[in-house]
């Protein structure tokens, strides 16, 4: 067995307080407040969401590649995004861009239902293996599609959290969004920089808009990515 392969088995308490520390300093420090998005985190074994190759990177404070041009976001952003969705139990929510799984399942351990899509198909294979592995398989629901058109079977989504650079909101995701409700996306006009945005849709269908901080996301692919 490689140490890597290793890595993803154990040892167990020093991959807990691995990612104690994770919360602690990389999320808590930076204002991620939400006991329950940093109870989740803490909880959520990110190294079982990479490759055995990058498991031993995992609690590290940064972006990682998880094969097919994709990565799983740094600790912090997942986290910061997890907070602005403000996700509750029983809330039924829309996640744009599965890569790893990891998202959905810190969405998950707070109680969420998620419907997770992936246009990359090994990836949203991979991601669903490892989601119900891991005891999801009542919680999270993947599926291998483009996630511009949403998934409209399912809706309407009590919020919409799309983890992929986008140059404006796809119109589906807005229709199958509850009055009320939010989307949580990094959006822009350039490949090289994007503004994390929380778009809140009112009870008569308009949104309004809350800039967050500047970030740096893969863009969403497929006929209607990004522009």
């Amino acid at each position: 067995m490689s140490e890597t392969a290793e890595y993803k088995q154990g040892p167990q308490e020093e991959l807990r307080a691995a990612r104690e520390a994770m919360v602690k300093h990389q999320i808590e420090a930076r204002g991620v407040k939400q006991p329950e998005v940093l109870e989740a985190m803490r909880r959520v074994p990110r190294h079982l969401y990479l490759p055995a190759e990058n498991a031993g990177f995992a609690y590290q404070d940064s972006a990682l590649p998880i094969g097919h041009g994709q990565t799983i976001s740094q600790p912090y952003i997942v986290g910061l995004m997890t907070e602005l969705l403000q996700p509750k139990p029983g809330d039924k929510i829309l996640e744009i861009g599965t890569g790893s799984g990891y998202q959905a399942a810190v969405l998950a351990e707070i109680g969420a239902t998620v419907h997770t899509i992936e246009i990359v198909e090994p990836l949203a294979k991979e991601a669903k293996q490892t989601l119900n592995e891991q005891g999801y398989e009542d919680l999270v629901f993947v599926k291998a599609g483009d996630g511009f058109l949403g998934w409209p079977d399912a809706a309407p989504f009590d919020s919409v959290i799309v983890t992929c650079a986008v140059s404006e909101i796809p119109p589906p995701l807005i229709e199958q969004l509850k009055p009320g409700g939010r989307i949580v996306l990094p959006l822009g006009e350039t490949l090289d920089y994007q503004t994390l945005t929380v778009a809140t849709k009112s009870e008569t269908g308009e949104l309004t808009f809350r800039n967050v901080l500047g970030v740096v996301f893969v863009p969403m692919t497929g006929p209607h990515g990004f522009k």
